[in-house]
C-alpha cells in the first residue's frame, strides 16, 4: 500500500513520526557514513541514480536522507513503509524539514566520519547539523561521473565491513525496528541465513528463529523466535484457554502489551508458555476491550 506524503504535514503522519522515533534507536556500522539522497523509486537501490551509487558504496554504511521521514540506513530500505511512500519534491526545503530530518541526522551519525554525496536541500541539511563532513557533489550532481569518482577516491581512506557482519546488522537493525530495544538479540551471533527472498533465519543448532520476508522487509517469527520476544516482554498477547485455530478473536484476549499496533509480529502466550505466533489485526489496548472482531491473525501454534 503506498504512503502518500504530498504536503508538508505529511511531516506529522503517524507512519512518519514513528519511523523516525524507531531511526533514533538504530547504530550505524563502520568508520564513516556515506550520506546519500533520496530516489523517486523504491525501493531506494532500484533506483537508476542508486544503481550507480551503490556501485561505489556497497560494503559501507550508507544512509538515505529524505523527507518526511527523515533518515534511512540501507539496511532498512525494504521495511515498510520506506519501501512504500511517494512524495512530491520541487528540491527545496523547509525549515521544519531541515529540522526534523537534521536532528535525527545528527544523532545517527554521532562521532562518525560523514561523507555526504549530496546536494540541493539535502546538502543544505548537512550543513545546518552536522559538525563536520566531507562533501562530495557540491560541484556536480551526485550521479555525475566527476562526482562519483570524488566519492570513490574518498573511501579508499576507509576498511569496507565484511559481508557476514552487513548481513548480522541488516537483520538485527529490523529486529530493533519491529520490537523496540533489545529486539537485536532475538538475532544470536552464530545464526545462519538460508534462502534468497524469503531468507530463513535459523539458530546454530538448526532451530529456525524466523524468516526474512524480502517483500515487507520485516521479520516474521517461528514459535522459537516468539520465546525471545516473550523474554523481552514485548508484543505478547494473553490467552487463558488453549489456542486450537489460526484466528484468536478479541474476546479470547486476557490481557496484552499495550505497544502493539495494527499489523505487528506478536507473540501469543498461555499460563506463560508460547502457544503462538502471527500477525495483529488490533492494537494492544483493542484486543483487551473489543467485545468482537478478530485481534490476531495466527500463523503458527506450538499445540
Amino acid at each position: 500500500m503506498k504512503v502518500i506524503c504530498s504536503i508538508e504535514e505529511s511531516l506529522h503522519r503517524p507512519e512518519a513520526v514513528r519511523w523516525r522515533e524507531r531511526m533514533r534507536l538504530m547504530r550505524p556500522l563502520g568508520d564513516v557514513v556515506v550520506v546519500l539522497p533520496c530516489s523517486m523509486k523504491k525501493p531506494y537501490s532500484t533506483s537508476r541514480s542508486h544503481r550507480k551509487f551503490t556501485g561505489v558504496t556497497r560494503g559501507f554504511q550508507e544512509l538515505i536522507l529524505t523527507s518526511p521521514f527523515g533518515i534511512c540506513p540501507r539496511e532498512l530500505e525494504n521495511t515498510y513503509p520506506i519501501s512504500s511512500y511517494d512524495v512530491s519534491t520541487i528540491g527545496e526545503w523547509s525549515h521544519e524539514e531541515k529540522k526534523l530530518v537534521g536532528d535525527v541526522l545528527r544523532e545517527y551519525v554521532g562521532d562518525l566520519d560523514v561523507i555526504a554525496h549530496v546536494d540541493g536541500g539535502y546538502l543544505e541539511v548537512c550543513m545546518e547539523y552536522l559538525d563536520s563532513f566531507t562533501a562530495t557533489s557540491m560541484e556536480s550532481r551526485p550521479t555525475s561521473p566527476e562526482a562519483l569518482e570524488r566519492l570513490k577516491r574518498e573511501l579508499k581512506s576507509y576498511e569496507k565491513i565484511p559481508p557476514r557482519e552487513r548481513l548480522l546488522h541488516m537483520l538485527r537493525s529490523v529486529a530493533v525496528y519491529q520490537f523496540g530495544p533489545g529486539g537485536e538479540r532475538i538475532i544470536p551471533e552464530d545464526c545462519r541465513v538460508t534462502g534468497r527472498y524469503h531468507r530463513k533465519i535459523l539458530k546454530s543448532d538448526g532451530t529456525q528463529i524466523g524468516t526474512f520476508m524480502m517483500d515487507r522487509g520485516l521479520i516474521s517469527l517461528s514459535p522459537e523466535g516468539g520465546r525471545s520476544l516473550y523474554m523481552l516482554g514485548v508484543k505478547w498477547v494473553e490467552i487463558d484457554f488453549n489456542l486450537e485455530s489460526n484466528t484468536l478473536f478479541a474476546p479470547g484476549v486476557s490481557d496484552a502489551d499495550t505497544g502493539i499496533i495494527p499489523g505487528d509480529e506478536v507473540v501469543i502466550v498461555h499460563g506463560g508458555e508460547v502457544a503462538g505466533v502471527g500477525r495483529a489485526v488490533l492494537s494492544g489496548d483493542e484486543m483487551v476491550r473489543a467485545e468482537r472482531g478478530v485481534a490476531v491473525r495466527v500463523r503458527r501454534r506450538t499445540g
